[in-house]
């Protein structure tokens, strides 16, 4: 004998099957990368929680909130020009965020592997280059734009996608995010699980002609005002941008060779102006390949000739 489902039960089956139709099976690759990370980072949360972290329940509803934020992505994706934008840009707007707790749950831990970072820095290099290179190179001129393509680490990573985006290249752009946040999402775990500090807090910072010129006090301000302790190896700026200017080159090769010195100034930065080991960076850009090796299975077909959108209509997929 056999018996249907109770009301109940039937209703909870109904439920499920809408919310994985309404939900579930419109979430991108992006919005999975962001859920996987978020789950991983709340694992890392509470395996570093103890009675002398106080406010780490505020990161778990952070942590609650984001995943909220995630699944009502496909709303408003569908919810006209300005929805469809955040839809697909939430993840850029998102980083701030996602850095700064980074450096609130590795300075409540206290602990970092620059001995170890240091000793592959010596074993690789043969010396400690980001404690060096400054102090016997200490040129005004070649300080400034050492500094200067430092700074427009920001200018990169935001140009490339939202060049492709602006200029009707819809799909390369939501891949060049897909990239970008992978490459994020994979150094920040690093972070959480290896902490290590920088040269700029294990060394003393170097004071001669290549440190007063303004780029360089722009740049000591910019990390004065929003550094994350912990979050050198690899280094995010180097991986995030490469992986942004490769994607240009790929879908958009203009703009990719407008961004690509700049990215080359960028990766010697890191070390030039004590911001990154040089291993750091080096981990940096082994990072980057790998996720921009990934992105041929993630889309595999180059973009086609871009075919000019009507007047009025940026807003279209």
């Amino acid at each position: 004998m056999t018996t249907s489902p109770d009301g109940p039960t039937a209703r909870l089956t109904k439920l499920r099957a809408t919310f994985r139709r309404a939900v579930v099976q419109r979430l991108t690759a992006v919005d999975l990368a962001t859920l996987l990370y978020v789950t991983i980072a709340t694992g890392a949360v509470l395996a570093f929680w103890g009675a002398d972290h106080d406010g780490w329940d505020w990161l778990l509803t952070a942590h609650a909130l984001l995943v909220v934020l995630v699944l009502l992505a496909p709303v408003a994706r569908e919810s006209g020009p300005v929805g469809r934008f955040l839809g697909e840009w939430y993840p850029i707007l998102l980083l701030l965020g996602l850095y700064a707790e980074v450096g609130v749950v590795n300075v409540d831990l206290g602990y970092q592997h620059d001995q170890a970072i240091q000793r592959l820095e010596l074993w690789v290099f043969g010396s400690q280059l980001s404690y060096r290179w400054m102090r016997e190179m200490p040129s005004p001129v070649f300080s400034w734009v050492m500094h200067a393509c430092y700074l427009a680490y920001y200018a990169i990573l935001c140009a490339s996608p939202l060049g492709l985006w602006f200029s009707g290249r819809r799909d390369p752009a939501r891949r060049t995010i897909f990239a970008v946040m992978v490459t994020f999402y994979a150094c920040y775990v690093v972070f959480l699980f290896f902490p290590v500090a920088g040269p700029r807090y294990t060394f003393e910072l170097a004071h001669n002609a290549a440190t007063a010129v303004w780029p360089a006090r722009a740049a000591q301000w910019v990390l004065d005002q929003g550094d994350s302790w912990g979050a050198a190896f690899p280094s995010s700026h180097v991986a995030a941008a490469v992986v942004a200017v490769l994607c240009a080159l790929r879908y958009w090769r203009a703009l990719g060779f407008v961004l690509t010195p700049f990215t080359i100034g960028l990766v010697l930065s890191v070390v030039y102006g004590q911001f990154h080991y040089a291993v750091d960076a080096v981990a940096g850009l082994i990072v980057a390949f790998a996720v921009f090796a990934s992105q041929y299975v993630y889309g595999a077909e180059r973009e086609q000739a871009r075919t000019p959108l009507p007047a009025g209509s940026w807003e279209r997929a």
